[in-house]
């Protein structure tokens, strides 16, 4: 079963977990998103709500690839196999690791907001998160209960890859897992809103746990309603097809421009934009060209045309949304994307090319682009592979090439594209929650 969202999914966990009511229980939340089911497994429960932060250990050039995690009191596992397939040095790895540490730190401050750990010693701690992927995270959650002296461990998750939970049954004493969905893919695609919780959601949650008689943390009437919508967008005289996702909370919006040949329609592009909705981003899926436009095979290589209605589109989401904007460009896309991020009054806030052509953009434009971009190529598309990093050696501004193993330009492999995703969704959360300093509203060119 799908779940509607993450309280829900902690309501029905809560459920499987009845055992445990009336027991001395202690429930610890996996920032962000886990805090969410986990509140509601301790409010259903009536027993104590702690946060547990622990950080994943990500390949530098591929940062959704784990090669261990990390978590409060020193812990730390990591995965060899991943660390000799990457060839990782222990420089690499203690330059990441320094770098998670003391994000580590950072949230266990700003989360608990001066209020000491529950003590757990001698109790049941039940460790919550909203999905098992590697179980990375949750083993090293699961070992720093255990370092913190709890009697009994109970890692409860609403949904996990079955061939995961025999893994956990080794450093956990139980554990209770909703669904275990033979082909499993990631976790989001388990639910319908899977959209990123907050470091202020989170904060506000362990408050409301810490002082339940004050007003529970909810939407208000004047929260925006979610936006799905075809709409039109004014170009140089041309009127632009798309498709607008704006999902309640969003706090920035990727426009796509599509490859050579492709529309609003792709079936691509159109998964990658539900990986960023669940994430709790915006998107705007628009054809840049005309129906008739489209005849000309030559339109399609016109770089400089497709980055003027580019930013055009930019323009209009900004008046349209209020909110800030990313490009996410797909084969000749990808050079329109760096183009339209090059002028000089874009406020572009991150760039991602996946299997694009970076190359077709003039090397002056991608000298002059300052949005952090990622350039995503499959490790089996070795010309492109070839011109990705010609382009990469371009660009003026934090970059990173990411290869995903195994794939061809079209990322049609099995889980190559669910991986190209991810990588996406990651930069552009990254670095759209960054803020911004002297920056101006774009303006029609």
């Amino acid at each position: 079963m799908r779940f509607d969202n993450r309280r829900t999914a902690g309501r029905l966990l809560a459920r499987r977990l009845e055992f445990l009511r009336g027991q001395d229980v202690v429930v610890l939340g996996l920032p962000r998103g886990g805090v969410s089911v986990a509140y509601e497994v301790a409010r259903e429960l009536d027993v104590p709500l702690d946060v547990l932060v622990v950080r994943k250990l990500g390949v530098p050039w591929q940062p959704e690839l784990g090669f261990g995690a990390i978590g409060e009191e020193g812990v730390r596992v990591s995965n060899d196999d991943v660390i000799r397939g990457a060839r990782l040095s222990p420089v690499e790895q203690a330059t990441v690791e320094q770098a998670e540490r003391a994000e580590l730190d950072r949230r266990v401050r700003g989360y608990r907001q001066g209020r000491t750990p529950i003590a757990i010693a001698g109790r049941t701690a039940v460790v919550v998160d909203d999905g098992l992927a590697t179980g990375a995270t949750a083993e090293v959650a699961c070992r720093v209960a255990r370092k913190r002296g709890a009697a009994r461990i109970v890692l409860a998750v609403p949904v996990g890859p079955p061939q995961v939970i025999p893994l956990m049954r080794t450093v956990a004493d139980e554990v209770v897992c909703s669904e275990t969905p033979r082909y499993f893919g990631e976790v989001g695609s388990w639910y319908d809103d899977f959209t990123q919780t907050s470091d202020a959601e989170v904060t506000a949650l362990l408050a409301q746990a810490a002082h339940p008689e004050s007003a529970p943390p909810s939407s208000t009437a004047a929260d925006p309603p979610p936006v799905n919508r075809e709409v039109e967008v004014s170009a140089a005289g041309v009127r632009l097809a798309g498709r607008l996702v704006l999902p309640e909370t969003a706090q920035a919006v990727v426009a796509f421009a599509h490859g050579s040949g492709s529309s609003r329609y792709s079936p691509c592009n159109r998964y990658v934009a539900g990986v960023l909705n669940r994430a709790g981003l915006g998107t705007l899926l628009l054809d840049l060209l005309t129906e008739d436009e489209e005849r000309d095979r030559a339109n399609v290589f016109d770089v400089l045309l497709l980055a003027r209605r580019l930013h055009a589109a930019a323009v209009w989401l900004c008046h349209e949304a209020a909110l800030p904007v990313a490009y996410f460009g797909a084969s000749t896309g990808a050079a329109a994307a760096l183009e339209a991020a090059s002028a000089p009054d874009a406020d572009i806030r991150a760039v991602v090319s996946r299997g694009g052509r970076p190359d077709l953009a003039s090397p002056a434009a991608l000298a002059r682009v300052h949005a952090p971009t990622l350039l995503i190529v499959g490790s089996r598309d070795t010309t492109v592979l070839s011109l990705n990093r010609l382009a990469a050696d371009r660009l003026g501004c934090e970059h990173q090439l990411a290869i995903v193993p195994g794939a061809t330009h079209f990322f049609t492999e099995p889980g190559t594209l669910a991986t190209a995703a991810q990588l996406a969704r990651d930069w552009f959360t990254v670095h759209l929650a960054r803020p911004t300093v002297g920056t101006s509203p774009l303006r029609a060119p």
